[in-house]
């Protein structure tokens, strides 16, 4: 197993169906994991810190967890098929649950648990890109945020 972490949620055009991206930590390969729209909220609530007036469902299996001893250790992304992402919650007792990736994901954040994946699916599943080609992505990203139609405008 390879420690993940989150690097966000992203909107696949042009079907706009959101990702989460995990990225290794110790390594070059990404991990696009395509999530329903309420689950791409739970996970960038989480991310940003926003506390909503009300808990929400992960907010309230994270208060189950704690307020039973029973806490979660970390989340395990353990396989793929199909296209389709299988994860584990492991709890702090060692009792393992079958779960989404996605609300394992949520939990993960709100928790501040370790994420981890499999090798198998990182190989299956994961995209290389090196330390350089990440800079050139990042650079390009900045030029589109700041970039306009007229700017390519013939004079």
């Amino acid at each position: 197993m390879r420690e993940v972490d989150v690097v966000g949620v992203r909107v696949e055009m042009p079907s706009n169906q959101p990702i989460v991206l995990l990225r290794e930590v110790t390594g070059e390969r990404y991990l696009p994991i395509w999530i329903g729209a309420v689950e791409a909220s739970a996970i960038a609530f989480a991310q940003q810190g926003v506390v909503p007036p009300r808990p929400l469902t992960h907010d309230l299996l994270k208060t189950v967890l704690e307020e039973t001893g029973n806490g979660l250790a970390e989340v395990q992304i353990t396989e793929v098929q199909e296209g389709i992402f299988y994860a584990t919650l492991v709890l702090a007792s060692g009792v393992e649950i079958s779960a989404r990736p996605s609300d394992s994901i949520a939990l993960a954040l709100r928790t501040g648990s370790r994420i981890v994946c499999s090798e198998e699916v990182l190989d299956e599943a994961g995209l290389a890109a090196p330390a350089e080609q990440e800079d050139e992505v990042e650079k390009f990203r900045e030029f589109l945020d700041h970039v306009s139609p007229e700017d390519f405008e013939q004079g």
